[in-house]
């Protein structure tokens, strides 16, 4: 079974290489009834430049180019099985999650949250997610 590979004018591709840079990654790519979604971050899909320094703003920024991505693919956030989330600060769990909840309006789905440091200067939050479409 050929790999789809999957993408959209509405959300970024990034390798947080030189934006300049072609990426050496897809946004997502589909494999059989699974939609595997490249971790997105708080870019503006025209820029590639971080949207804000403010926790709640690049939330809705991720999880704006994470349901681009997911439609590209024909999927919705119904489809979302599980999602990985990885925050520069921690303490910023709080604001971050009030952010989800309010985008997911309901919808389950699993999730793993870290801390870590995303690759990126000024990336506060990154998210990937896996989206079963059978």
């Amino acid at each position: 079974m050929p790999k789809v590979i999957v993408h959209s004018q509405a959300a970024p591709t990034t390798g947080f290489t030189d934006k300049n840079t072609p990426s050496p990654l897809a946004q997502a790519i589909r494999a059989g009834d699974f939609l595997y979604v490249s971790g997105q971050g708080p870019l503006d899909p025209a820029t590639k430049e971080v949207v804000s320094d403010d926790i709640r703003k690049q939330t809705q920024q991720v999880l704006g180019n994470l349901r681009a991505v997911l439609e590209a693919g024909g999927a919705t956030m119904a489809n979302v099985v599980n999602m990985r989330v990885c925050l520069r600060n921690v303490s910023d769990f709080p604001a971050f999650n009030e952010e989800f909840r309010e985008f997911m309006q309901g919808e389950k789905t699993t999730r793993t949250c870290t801390g870590g440091t995303p690759h990126r200067q000024g990336v506060l939050v990154e998210v990937d997610c896996v989206a079963y479409l059978g």
